[in-house]
């Protein structure tokens, strides 16, 4: 948060991989830096093409149907990086468990951990080798990730009050495909993205006024070194304050429309 304010954002979203732990802390530290913090997560889901990642945006702490979903989240991705390891050990790769929590910390393990294990280990040069030798798609030590559906997410989400987006959909943000996801409870799409080219974000962002579908973006920044064309730095990509406006008034919609409902 402090670096946050540093670059000058006037908002930030906190949207960690099935996690909310840091969100408090964060809301904290923003309010005391005048810095403004949207609480969110960010999902795993699956898509016709294998894998969908899902923005969660104004979660509440302390859900207990929430905090149960994420602990199992983070129970797959435990259990998928022990099978990493495995198989890495398999091949003869000098790596183990203590590696990987090293990397991870307190956060929800990821392919990113094992591959910074990796480097640090002096087995790959980079996270790209990493992957392209062991970790990516059909590779040695490809595992399967457990991914719920659309449905499920956004169901949840919704029932706490919060908006799902899709994001970085890139070149899959067709328009059949988009109106295909709506129907499963997706609210919006970030069309700003370090890895949307202009021509990208322009035709999702008129998809998105043709659908009726909420609009967000950000740098995807991971506070790491690998940021190539997935992540800017923090403050990298400039988000209109008005869209975060535009995602709250639909917030505040729903919640009245539900309300009336029950």
């Amino acid at each position: 948060m402090q670096r946050a304010g540093a670059v000058g954002l006037s908002a930030i979203a906190l949207t960690d991989h099935d996690t909310v732990s840091g969100v408090p802390a964060a809301a904290a530290a923003g309010h005391d830096l005048g810095v403004r913090v949207v609480t969110g997560c960010e999902f795993s889901v699956r898509a016709p093409w294998g894998e969908l990642h899902l923005l969660a945006y104004f979660l509440p702490a302390g859900d207990a149907a929430l905090d149960a979903f994420l602990a199992k989240a983070r129970a797959e991705r435990e259990r998928r990086g022990t099978r990493m390891i495995e198989k890495l050990q398999q091949l003869g790769v000098e790596i183990d468990l203590d590696d990987l929590a090293f990397q991870a910390g307190a956060g929800a393990v990821g392919r990113p951990h094992v591959a910074r294990a990796l480097v640090d280990a002096g087995v790959v040069d980079g996270f790209e080798e990493a992957f392209d030798r062991f970790l990516g798609r059909g590779r040695p030590a490809f595992v399967e990730k457990w991914l719920p559906t659309l449905r499920e997410v956004a169901d949840l989400v919704h029932g706490v009050g919060g908006l799902v987006l899709a994001a970085h959909l890139g070149d899959r943000g067709q328009e059949s495909q988009l109106r295909a996801l709506q129907d499963e409870g997706l609210d919006g799409i970030e069309v700003r993205h370090p890895s949307h080219p202009p021509r990208v974000e322009s035709r999702l962002t008129k998809l998105a006024r043709r659908l009726d579908l909420a609009i967000s973006g950000g740098s995807d920044w991971h506070g790491e070194s690998n940021g190539g064309l997935s992540h800017a730095p923090l403050g990298g990509m400039q988000v209109p304050l008005e869209w975060l406006e535009a995602l709250e008034q639909r917030k505040a919609k729903t919640d009245l429309l539900r309300s009336n409902l029950s």
